[in-house]
């Protein structure tokens, strides 16, 4: 099983840079890759790392890593909301497991490893996104989220192509019973 950490503080260089390799090797079909962080070159994939601990030291979301034999298997972050009135919500953003790390439940491991710390953080409510049709659909439906519904070219490909996305919530704690 996979063993899943929160980053605080960045990391060593070696997972710094198997972070960066994560961040390009999902090898999710082009299709289906957002435009963002995945099309960047290496030292701009370092610089949205870099950006991300940035974020976490201003409590303003936190960062999750697997490993799996001391190889970074996979990532996954949860945004805070910090509104006055939306401190009790946070969103899951980039779920990514490393295609040579899929089928091992390292997806799931993130996910519920977010949920126990949304929760320890006051978070009742959870929402993410994922391009419609995508694997990612079939881990959130069997982990008990709620499907929102579908909005028709939210998310642009990395060849330009608009794609559906389709949004989900979970609610967490005394709200989800």
């Amino acid at each position: 099983m996979p063993k899943i950490i929160e980053l605080k503080a960045p990391p060593s260089l070696e997972l710094f840079s198997e972070l960066v390799e994560l961040l390009a090797g999902t090898r999710l079909p082009a299709a289906l890759r957002s435009a963002g962080p995945l099309r960047r070159p290496p030292r701009k994939r370092g610089n949205y790392w870099t950006e991300c601990w940035r974020r976490s030291e201003r409590s303003e979301r936190a960062l999750f890593v697997a490993t799996d034999n001391h190889a970074c298997a996979g990532a996954v972050q949860l945004a805070l909301a910090l509104r006055q009135n939306a401190r009790h919500r946070g969103e899951v953003q980039k779920l990514m497991v490393h295609s040579g790390f899929r089928r091992r439940g390292i997806g799931r491991a993130l996910l519920e490893a977010l949920e126990r710390a949304a929760t320890a953080r006051g978070r009742t409510l959870l929402i993410l996104d994922v391009v419609s049709g995508t694997p990612g659909e079939q881990l959130y439906r069997q982990a008990g989220w709620q499907e929102v519904g579908s909005v028709p070219g939210y998310a642009q490909s990395t060849r330009g192509a608009f794609e559906p996305t389709t949004f989900y919530y979970r609610q967490l704690g005394a709200a989800g019973r």
